[in-house]
């Protein structure tokens, strides 16, 4: 059984892991996780950019309103001032890793780059990449990453469990490492490790229609949940309103920066329709666009609506959104001349782990960065590029952190190698994908854009059927990564139930025909588990 040591281990390889594996590596031993290429996460597929107070016209204090008004209210204010205010350098640092953000025709000196408007801001504040920023971002980044010496990228590897002193049977209760599944091998390894920072993403996978990847799967929320982290505010996943319908598209997105650029919501004859449901019409937030969006498809039995940017110049479109214009094009959909064909996806994990602005999570030395964390910045619902800059504000920050506690940190304890001999191959794997089907299913039609008590109760009733049977597959065959992609999916599916069923209010992301109004008390929805809480170490 291989054993494996480092001073941090990194589970993700997206913008937030790379970004504090960057900042640890001139110090410390780092290596950095992925369950397939070192591409594959959500980073990679962004295209919008990031948010960040970076012209002289916009200020901090504009983007902070922004940022609470697309929470509905329930944003932690300490959290979107730390976050806003540290945009700018995590900008800055950024442009010294070599990301090739686009520059502005006008050549201004004190904003060289052009910046784009998206849905629920107030002013251009989004530095892009074209259409990939995502891509521009994760390049350059790995690009340092692999050329350090200090930093061991692993492809291929699945975090299974996080070992900690409690499930040691120890005193206290800090992470020590993490059970490791080596997808070539097929065999489970011991990461020991001083610190362990999780930046596995979201779950959106829980969701049948979904703008993510494949290993959005939940992983880093389940291990922190199964460890004995909180969770918060789980029932608020974004659903992003326009993504390409077409048969073959499978998980396309279509930037939220064409209609800052003027792209229009059509209905098959062409008649506008945001402005019946916002005044801000196309740019109002995502969570309104969203269920605007899924009011006339079900009024009309529609499969799609259109996105409509064809009166813009073509050069403009090919040249700001070359990515969206060649993937379409591929479908035989010329965006220069004739709509997209659009519909809303599973797309962004608003609650997760909760965390401290350090990125701390509730297990001493067990950090939580990007969207598998909980940090108050995204509150009801997130507002369109804060997600990036959320991974590098507050990685940057968990960075820091750990060279701090770094002198004070004892060296990790022993942890007994993965016992599998109790445990036989299966020759049963449609068990799996069956459950995974319905599951996905099942969120998608119970506890999807609007949402019922009814509703939920059905999801409650299945998901505990679901976990019963998984538990029972987990406890008598080898793991595989199906099987404990689908034990992660259930577990936070289970946790977005929970909470949806906990909020008796329509709020952001969370829509209830039951309780279709705000509730007067502002709150998050906080779950424990039931071995919470216990002394820190």
């Amino acid at each position: 059984m291989a054993e494996q040591e480092y001073d941090v281990l990194i589970i993700g390889s997206g913008a937030a892991g790379l970004t504090a594996a960057l900042h640890l590596a001139d110090h410390l031993k780092v290596a950095v996780l992925s369950k397939a290429s070192l591409h594959s996460g959500s980073t990679f597929w962004a295209q919008g950019g990031v948010a960040a107070v970076l012209d002289e016209q916009d200020t901090v204090a504009s983007h902070i309103s922004d940022t609470m008004e697309a929470g509905a209210q329930l944003s932690r204010p300490d959290a979107v001032r730390f976050t806003v205010e540290n945009g700018p350098s995590a900008i800055d640092w950024l442009i010294r890793q070599g990301v090739p953000f686009t520059r502005d025709e006008q050549g201004r000196e004190a904003m060289p780059f052009h910046l784009t408007k998206e849905g629920g801001h107030s002013h251009r504040r989004i530095i892009h990449a074209a259409d990939a920023t995502g891509r521009a971002i994760e390049q350059s980044l790995l690009s340092q990453a692999t050329a350090h010496s200090n930093i061991t990228m692993l492809t291929h590897f699945l975090a299974v469990d996080l070992i900690t002193r409690r499930k040691l049977r120890l005193e206290g209760n800090r992470c020590e490492g993490a059970y490791v599944l080596n997808l070539d091998s097929g065999h489970v390894e011991v990461f020991k490790a001083r610190f362990v920072i999780l930046a596995t993403g979201g779950a959106s996978k829980a969701y049948l229609y979904t703008s993510n990847p494949d290993g959005a799967s939940g992983d880093g929320i389940a291990m922190a949940w199964r460890a004995g982290c909180r969770v918060a505010n789980m029932e608020f996943n974004q659903f992003h309103p326009t993504c390409l319908y077409h048969p073959q598209a499978k998980s396309f997105l279509i930037t939220e920066a064409l209609r800052g650029e003027g792209a229009h919501l059509t209905l098959p004859d062409g008649e506008r329709f945001m402005f019946r449901f916002d005044p801000r019409g196309e740019l109002a937030p995502r969570d309104i666009v969203a269920r605007a969006i899924d009011h006339e498809m079900k009024r009309l039995g529609l499969d799609h609506v259109n996105l409509d940017i064809s009166h813009r110049e073509p050069e403009f479109i090919r040249e700001h959104f070359p990515t969206v214009y060649e993937r379409c094009l591929s479908f035989g959909i010329d965006m220069t001349s004739q709509p997209i064909p659009v519909v809303p996806a599973a797309h962004y994990t608003c609650g997760g782990i909760m965390t401290d602005t350090r990125g701390a999570t509730d297990i001493g030395c067990l950090y939580a960065v990007g969207e598998t964390a909980f940090t108050g910045l995204h509150g009801a619902n997130r507002l369109a590029s804060n997600s990036l800059l959320e991974c590098i504000v507050y990685a940057r920050a968990c960075a820091q952190d750990i060279l701090t506690m770094n002198d004070n940190r004892p060296a990790s304890a022993g942890a007994p190698a993965w016992d599998e001999s109790q445990v036989t191959d299966s020759d049963e794997h449609v068990i799996i994908s069956h459950n995974w089907d319905e599951l996905r299913r099942f969120m998608w039609d119970y506890v999807g854009i609007v949402r019922t008590t009814k509703r939920l109760q059905r999801a409650q009733h299945r998901i505990d059927l679901l976990q019963q049977e998984i538990a029972e597959y987990y406890s008598n065959f080898k793991i595989t990564r199906d099987l404990i992609e689908l034990r992660n999916l259930a577990l936070v599916a289970e946790l977005i139930i929970r909470s949806a069923m906990l909020r008796k209010e329509s709020r952001g992301l969370h829509y209830t025909l039951d309780y279709p109004e705000l509730s007067a008390e502002i709150r998050d929805t906080v779950l424990a588990p039931k071995h919470y809480p216990w002394p820190r170490s």
